[in-house]
């Protein structure tokens, strides 16, 4: 389930995993009733503190995405697809918005930034993975 989970991305872990489930619900690969794992069987694969795990959990509870049984584990929530589906639209695009933003106050071109956002579509990526090597060559000016 946390495959994707990269301790040495500049995201925060937490948000990671809140991010991964998310976007596993908002995606259709799990759906209300399915069962994420144990906080314990989580932070041993990621190899973090469950505390961090935890933290997700209570959060994503909170947002009304996941609910919790004890004794039973943790489970995806009813109505938890249309609530990720447009929760993840609205982050997603505003961080598009503030990172076209940033590149265009950074002298990049409109050109630039759509040759960059079409090589990011053609490749198949995880989300907090390193940044392909051709999307750095995509990014290099012209003026250079």
């Amino acid at each position: 389930m946390f495959e994707n989970i990269n301790i040495r991305s500049s995201v925060a872990v937490y948000v990671q995993i809140e991010n991964t489930v998310q976007f596993a619900v908002a995606s259709g690969r799990l759906k209300a009733g399915d069962q994420l794992p144990s906080i314990r069987e989580a932070s041993e694969k990621l190899k973090v503190n469950p505390n961090t795990v935890a933290k997700s959990y209570r959060d994503l509870e909170v947002m009304g995405i996941l609910y919790a049984r004890r004794g039973a584990g943790v489970f995806i929530n009813k109505g938890a697809e249309a609530k990720c589906k447009e929760g993840t639209r609205q982050q997603i695009i505003g961080r598009l918005h503030e990172v076209v933003s940033e590149a265009k106050a950074a002298g990049m071109t409109a050109q630039e930034i759509k040759a960059v956002c079409v090589a990011s579509c053609a490749i198949d990526a995880e989300p907090y993975g390193e940044v392909p090597a051709s999307l750095l060559t995509a990014a290099k000016s012209k003026k250079s």
